[in-house]
């Protein structure tokens, strides 16, 4: 684990979620075949990449093998302008197939029952990198004896080495390298509609550099978990909340000592994005102006 990598701007980059329980054995990809057959496989990635969303598998924790009364599917959008997340049953995986998945692009499509209170997953993919079955294993347990049923164990998160890695849907909020008591913490703030700042990633629906300026606005502005807005178009990110206010976050790309990016594997050069400084934008100023 590397402490001196920051957090901020490391999340996946996703706006549509697609989680799909299956309590059995994963590969080290969900559809790399192993679970679902070659075939099923092929069809959900080539239909998920034309959606623009991702696919993950759930499971209880505990490694419950056992799937009652069907398999639970989430459907989430991480858009703060209209965050969702709905939940479903299907009997069999090959249903989704019949699920249009470019709807999970925009608005609640209705496709199943709105999920109020937010969604726990929490990084447990040994298959994937055995650090985040080790670490995030205890955390997804302490977590579901506190919020119950709100809690799964999930698939690969991207950022091995941030483990544990904690999602929260539908608002795409990414956190790493929390222990137990702090990632109650941020459930408990999710659920009042706030933002634990402890160990935050960013935000799943903005590319890197707007993860890294919205994190470092959150630090210095109350804002609630949709409050603010990313444009990460200009050379630097302006960051707006829904008051009116805007910021001019300026951000660096550092380059740290090579380091594995999973357990066991090579060490690779490391690149994070760095938020340095913000200025507050005067009213009536375009975003573009310098």
């Amino acid at each position: 684990m590397s402490a001196d990598e920051p957090l901020p701007g490391t999340a996946v980059h996703v706006t549509g979620w697609v989680c799909i329980e299956y309590p059995g054995a994963w590969g080290r990809d969900v559809l790399d075949g192993t679970a679902l057959g070659a075939e099923l496989a092929a069809e959900l990635s080539r239909r998920a990449d034309a959606a623009a969303v991702r696919i993950m598998f759930i499971r209880r924790p505990g490694r419950d093998e056992q799937t009652r009364d069907g398999r639970t599917v989430l459907l989430a959008n991480s858009d703060p302008r209209h965050s969702w997340c709905e939940r479903l049953v299907i009997g069999e995986i090959s249903e989704l197939l019949d699920i249009d998945l470019s709807r999970v692009a925009g608005p609640a499509p209705g496709l199943g029952e709105p999920v109020v209170e937010p969604v726990v997953l929490v990084c447990a993919h040994g298959k994937r990198d055995r650090c985040c079955a080790v670490l995030g294993r205890p955390v997804a347990a302490e977590l579901a004896a506190e919020f119950g049923d709100a809690v799964w164990e999930c698939s690969h998160t991207g950022g091995h080495r941030f483990a544990p890695s904690m999602i929260l849907l539908p608002s795409g909020v990414t956190y790493g390298r929390l222990a137990p008591a702090e990632s109650e913490l941020a459930v408990r703030a999710a659920t009042a509609g706030e933002v634990y700042l402890s160990g935050l990633r960013g935000r799943s629906y903005w590319a890197p550099r707007g993860q890294a300026a919205e994190v470092f606005v959150r630090h210095s502005v109350r804002a609630g978990v949709d409050d603010l807005s990313v444009d990460d178009r200009g050379p630097d990110p302006v960051v707006t909340h829904r008051d009116g206010r805007r910021w001019r976050v300026i951000v660096q790309q550092r380059e740290l000592e090579a380091r594995p990016t999973s357990c066991g594997a090579d060490a690779k050069p490391v690149r994070p994005v760095v938020a340095v400084d913000m200025h507050e934008l005067p009213a009536g100023i375009p975003t573009g102006s310098s």
